[in-house]
């Protein structure tokens, strides 16, 4: 049975991940003691609320050092929703000014261009045949609760943790594409929430922990 942090920074309601993560089989624990987190088979990345909040409670806990720590030893990291938002350069949320994420990934949060903002239901993603994060459910909807997201994609950083693997990124649209997932290397996100999207959600998760 694989073992599962789920990062504990204070990013609001994140017992539906642990319960989801369970469900697929993972032992799970909720902390962000450090020794935990680096110890574990995978570290799941929650996040609600907003850019700025979530990159305040990871800076609280040190979170940004453990993930790296993490990726440098080539360690399984999932990151969720905002979770994934934060693995990116920088955001313009909640204001227009230039936030700093952690840098995993190049590329800016930016505000939806849809006609309704936030995004809010089920959605269908575009994931190519490469993809092990949806091995089974590529043609399925996900839920996405969102008004922000990253909408270009530019080529990984020359250097770092996770140069030496392609991404492979995964599309969705609301108003006009938009990234709703990347798997590189030991670093996957989804900008869904596959804890609340119903047996393809599961399907996305057990996917992951599998795969430790």
């Amino acid at each position: 049975m694989s073992a599962v942090v789920v990062l504990d920074y204070g990013s609001g309601n994140v017992r539906s991940a642990v319960r989801a993560l369970e469900h697929v089989g993972a032992q799970v624990t909720l902390t962000a003691d450090p020794e935990a987190v680096l110890a574990a088979d995978g570290l799941l990345v929650p996040g609600v609320g907003n850019f700025h909040a979530c990159m305040a409670g990871l800076n609280a806990v040190r979170g940004g050092l453990l993930i790296g720590r993490r990726l440098a030893g080539n360690r399984p990291v999932l990151g969720i929703c905002v979770g994934m938002q934060v693995l990116f350069e920088s955001s313009t949320e909640p204001s227009a000014r230039m936030l700093p994420g952690l840098g995993e990934w190049p590329g800016v949060v930016e505000r939806l261009h849809a006609p309704v903002v936030p995004h809010m239901g089920w959605s269908p993603v575009a994931a190519s045949a490469e993809s092990r994060l949806f091995a089974g459910v590529a043609q399925e909807r996900f839920y996405f609760v969102h008004s922000y997201a990253v909408q270009a994609w530019a080529l990984p950083p020359a250097d770092g943790a996770l140069a030496a693997a392609a991404p492979t990124v995964t599309w969705s649209e609301h108003g006009r594409p938009f990234v709703a997932a990347v798997e590189n290397g030991p670093l996957s996100a989804t900008q869904f929430h596959p804890e609340k999207s119903g047996e393809a959600g599961l399907q996305i998760l057990e996917n992951w922990v599998r795969s430790l």
